[in-house]
């Protein structure tokens, strides 16, 4: 198709008959754009200020959407909603708990084991600085220890500062776990009557494609969080497999450890891998914690390189490059929080994009949800069904009377239709 030409419409003005089409196109996308951007960031700015509220109840979308089918599973055998959900939460509270008591105790037990070979580890340590390249003497390692004794003296209100902040910050995320918590319960309740109250926020012309939409985007995220699961489980058993292996002790509270570290973006890798090349140092020399060290780089970056980008760009329906590229980003605008929710916040708006942009909701033949799986259906009992439910199966039921109408007249056989005439 040509561009078009120089208007003759009088109410034009001659700059726009002058400026050249494909300048006009760039400069209807840059206003465009640049408006995106913005309000983008205006809502981002706000929202920082909210951090408290807002990441809690991500998360509990999170847990949601992960522990929502052994909700359903228990429906299914006649239990009421109300206990479902209480067994599902208290159950998911015991496994974490106690495996994280398991971990704490054999990590305890194991190290107290291990401290002789620690204090020789230390000795080695020593006798290398002292005999090795940097010719480092006893008196010198003194003098070091003495210098950093003093400097902890003399920042000691900073230091004091700086512990404070953290105990802050373990108040906020303390709360915040609680607040979360909170939210799934609900979530896992009453998740449907709470979307469909959003929903009726909206004009009525918009609430079936929202409705729609918003389906969809919850299908995205509860692939999302079972591909993490998966992701986590082959980094557990192939670290812990790996120290199994090469013979670094406590393998098994190992990879416990780095199946709850997995969820948590960059920080949890750090640490557990920290704490696997200590294992191999401690009980078995260098030798053995350079191979731990090249079996946790090897496991990590494959996880992160090939198979999340690769399985999880799959499940969410996003190309590898964008995977990696949201990760990278999300953790440079909003650090932790940002590497940890950005996958899942762009796999929700590709899903309701696209739902949106092929008007998906013309062509369903079933009521809200029943298209997809993955929502959270409210089947138990409850008030009388909102009037937006009602108002979008109206809609949805005249479409498809209309629909049905008009193709049994188009199959009509012509013959019919004359003797008709």
């Amino acid at each position: 198709m040509s561009p078009p030409t120089k208007s003759n419409d009088p109410s034009s003005s001659p700059v726009d008959q002058d400026v050249p089409y494909g300048v006009r196109i760039a400069a209807a996308w840059a206003w465009r754009l640049g408006l995106i951007l913005l309000v983008s960031g205006a809502i981002l700015w706000l929202l920082s200020f909210i951090t408290l509220l807002v990441i809690p109840i991500m998360v509990a979308a999170l847990l949601a959407a992960l522990i929502s089918p052994i909700v359903a599973f228990l429906r299914r055998h006649r239990l009421p909603k109300g206990l479902a959900v209480a067994v599902t939460v208290v159950g998911a509270i015991v496994v974490i708990t106690g495996a994280l008591t398991l971990v704490g105790r054999q990590m305890v037990a194991g190290f107290s084991a291990l401290r002789g070979q620690a204090g020789e580890g230390i000795k080695q340590v020593q006798q290398w600085l002292s005999s090795g390249p940097l010719q480092v003497s006893a008196a010198d390692m003194d003098k070091y220890i003495g210098e950093g004794l003093n400097a902890l003296q003399n920042n000691s209100s900073s230091i004091l500062s700086g512990a404070l902040s953290v105990g802050s910050s373990a108040g906020h995320f303390a709360a915040g776990l609680l607040l979360a918590l909170f939210v799934l319960v609900f979530f896992l309740l009453e998740g449907e009557r709470i979307w469909l109250f959003l929903v009726t926020l909206l004009p009525q012309r918009a609430r079936q494609a929202t409705d729609g939409a918003g389906r969809r985007g919850w299908g995205s995220m509860v692939s999302y969080v079972r591909i993490q699961v998966l992701v986590a489980l082959i980094d557990a058993v192939g670290i812990g497999a790996g120290a199994a292996i090469i013979g670094v002790p406590l393998a098994l509270p190992l990879g416990v450890l780095v199946l709850f570290g997995s969820f948590i973006p960059v920080i949890g890798a750090l640490v557990t891998g920290i704490v696997a090349v200590l294992l191999a140092l401690v009980a078995n020399g260098w030798v053995n914690a350079l191979i731990m060290l090249g079996i946790v780089l090897l496991v990590q970056q494959a996880e992160s390189h090939l198979l999340q980008p690769l399985v999880m760009g799959k499940a969410v329906s996003l190309h590898p490059v964008a995977v990696i590229l949201t990760v990278a980003a999300g953790a440079g605008l909003a650090g932790i929080p940002g590497a940890l929710f950005a996958v899942p916040l762009l796999a929700v708006c590709n899903s309701a994009v696209r739902y949106i942009a092929v008007r998906g909701w013309e062509h369903e033949s079933g009521p809200p949800g029943s298209g997809n799986p993955g929502a959270l259906t409210d089947t138990g009992s409850g008030p009388p069904m909102p009037t937006a439910l009602r108002d979008i199966r109206g809609v949805r039921a005249r479409r498809r009377g209309a629909a049905t109408r008009a193709q049994s007249t188009d199959e009509t056989p012509s013959s019919t239709r004359e003797n008709n005439q």
